[in-house]
């Protein structure tokens, strides 16, 4: 007996180089500073709000949009941040973390053929998606060293053809934020067209140096084209509970349910019904800020005087540093060596790009215990 074959839908994708990482490290016993996600514990208020809602009841299918309470939650704070009303019940959706309501949203809008802009360094499911939906990828570089959008080259990159930009602030994996200006020369450059926005947003509440988060919402210009993505798991430390949002006109979001509802239809009862809760007390989003802007210093001090040259981080919990004094090897290969041989874990930023684009950076994950950056540390003042 043979197994049948087939033409794979994803030819080029393999392991993932956060796997690839993850797995090293454990294997060498190194700090890992690689994959983002946090090594503490979320609020054990957050615990007793799901428990409160799995006592109670709460735990067969919810609306294939999303429990009420907790779309409504999600208006409510989008209107009190950003100033802009979304309708909880036509333009909120509830999805299974955001890499899936990406997804859906690149399945619901872009046709075969159809181009989708990205700009690199992004993350790792971009392409993927664009590519299941048969659309083209049409890739515009980040400014190289501060990473910066160049609107020249996104102008530049727009056709007849163009269907869908996607947009991530703060950036992952640069740890740059787009300012007020950015988002309004975007807002003016779709003006003219019929483009669609996905504004990645999962970072929205890691904004550091007294700056504010520049959500899509605020524009009217870009608010009327865009799926706007957050995410409940970065923001509460909870990253294993896949559950996301989107905000979005309500055309754009009768479009994007179709494929949601088939995809994944309904996301885990209890935890919405705790996330609704627990949403009521602003305070732990509004702190957010705070608390990641001091595991940001306290590691960008403890790297201070060394031979890794700090690249600016004004948000999400990433540090990205220029390895150029300390070694030779292409940033894949250090950041192997660097598990191995000094034993902290860090991701090549040639892995956010489609050429593998090579500028001796690589990227840190600082989402975890001041312990566990203190050791990290120790091993990387060795350098």
């Amino acid at each position: 007996m043979t197994t049948p074959t087939f033409p794979s839908r994803l030819p080029n994708v393999g392991t993932t180089i956060f796997t690839v990482m993850s797995a090293l490290a454990t294997e060498h016993q190194a700090v890992n500073l690689g994959q983002g996600f946090p090594d503490f514990a979320c609020d054990p208020a957050l615990l007793d709000a799901v428990t409160r809602a799995m006592q109670a009841g709460h735990n067969q299918y919810p609306p294939m949009t999303g429990v009420a309470p907790l779309r409504e939650a999600v208006s409510a704070k989008i209107e009190t941040l950003h100033a802009r009303r979304y309708c909880p019940n036509t333009e909120i959706t509830i999805t299974a973390g955001a890499t899936q309501a990406i997804l859906t949203a690149v399945l619901a809008c872009v046709q075969p053929g159809d181009e989708v802009i990205v700009l690199e360094p992004c993350y790792d499911s971009y392409v993927p998606n664009i590519e299941l939906a048969g659309g083209v990828v049409v890739r515009v570089p980040l400014t190289p060293g501060t990473f910066r959008p160049d609107f020249a080259r996104i102008a530049a990159a727009i056709t007849p053809r163009t269907r869908l930009i996607i947009v991530n602030t703060p950036h992952n994996p640069s740890a740059t934020v787009w300012t007020e200006a950015d988002m309004r020369t975007l807002e003016e450059l779709l003006a003219p067209t019929n483009v669609l926005l996905i504004s990645d947003e999962v970072y929205e509440h890691m904004v550091f140096d007294g700056a504010q988060h520049q959500s899509a919402a605020r524009f009217p210009g870009l608010a009327e084209r865009a799926f706007i993505v957050s995410s409940f798991g970065k923001t509460f430390h909870v990253t294993g509970w896949k559950i996301g949002t989107v905000a979005a006109p309500a055309a754009l979001t009768a479009e994007l349910r179709k494929v949601h509802q088939f995809n994944v239809f309904t996301v885990n009862t209890p935890m919405q019904y705790g996330l609704a809760e627990y949403l009521k007390n602003p305070a732990p989003y509004l702190d957010l800020p705070a608390f990641y802007q001091a595991k940001r210093d306290l590691f960008r001090q403890g790297l201070e005087g060394s031979r890794l040259k700090l690249l600016p981080s004004t948000g999400s919990y990433f540090q990205c540093v220029d390895i150029s004094a300390v070694s030779d090897l292409p940033e894949a290969d250090f950041c192997q060596w660097l598990t191995r041989e000094i034993g902290v874990a860090a991701i090549p930023l040639s892995a956010f790009y489609g050429d593998g684009f090579d500028q001796r950076v690589v990227r840190f994950c600082f989402a975890k215990q001041d312990e566990t950056l203190r050791a990290a540390l120790e091993r990387l003042r060795k350098l």
